[in-house]
């Protein structure tokens, strides 16, 4: 675990599908479509395709498929099966992630949503959810030079284009996968926390970096207030005079 996550953090990086957005699956289902398309049994890739929940979807598809252009294809089909499912109504946000959003605006802090998925996808997942101005800004792999996740490229990407942050420790990563944890930790964020509302557990969570696991992101402000320097100080301070008074 981080030893100096005690300060203020300034920059939050939050995943979408998993943390702030319900997955309900429809990753798993776009990439059957895909995979059915290119003739290949999906039952046999979804071990993998599990395994790298939080990857850049391009990635996976070379991994599965070997060559560019089958990958290119079955992304492809990917983003067309996932945005019929959107326009289905099959994707909601997760609780209390709007208002952890805005709540986090409100303290000052800048929030930027990032995605594996490619930007056609990712603006069709905001639009459906009227999400489109509701971050200071949004990024997908492309947008940091095509590198995703675990690569680090999204968050010091959203570090540099916000300038939020004077240094990497005042950034929070928030996810659902440990791909999320990766990045945050190769990043040097300051506080990476791991949700449990997605795709990975909390044994993957915390074996990838995670300086902190949380029930939802909903638990985020909490977490964030208890970290900033002066309300541990004002902590600590009760707790001492919670013991003197039990002392006497």
């Amino acid at each position: 675990m981080n030893q100096d996550t005690n300060q203020d953090i300034r920059l939050v990086v939050l995943d979408m599908a998993g943390t702030t957005v319900a997955d309900d699956g429809l990753v798993e289902e776009a990439f059957a479509a895909a995979a059915r398309h290119l003739g290949a049994e999906p039952d046999a890739m979804l071990d993998h395709v599990r395994a790298t929940m939080g990857e850049s979807k391009i990635s996976v598809f070379r991994q599965l498929f070997g060559t560019e252009s089958k990958a290119r294809e079955a992304n492809k089909v990917f983003e067309a099966a996932y945005a019929d499912l959107v326009d289905g109504g099959r994707v909601t946000a997760l609780p209390g992630a709007r208002e952890t959003i805005e709540l986090l605006k409100s303290q000052g802090r800048t929030v930027v949503l990032t995605t594996g998925f490619a930007r056609t996808t990712q603006d069709t997942i905001l639009a459906a959810l009227g999400w489109q101005d509701l971050a200071h800004l949004t990024l997908c792999p492309a947008d940091a030079g095509g590198r995703g996740r675990p690569y680090p490229d999204m968050v010091l990407t959203a570090f540099l284009r916000t300038a939020a942050a004077d240094g990497v420790r005042q950034i929070t990563v928030v996810g659902d996968t440990s791909y999320d944890m990766l990045s945050g930790v190769r990043a040097g964020a300051g506080v990476v926390a791991g949700v449990l509302t997605g795709a990975h557990r909390r044994g993957a969570l915390s074996g990838a970096g995670a300086t902190h696991v949380l029930g939802s992101v909903a638990e985020l402000p909490a977490l964030l207030a208890e970290l900033t320097p002066g309300n541990q100080t004002r902590s600590t301070m009760s707790a001492m005079e919670s013991t003197t008074f039990v002392g006497r």
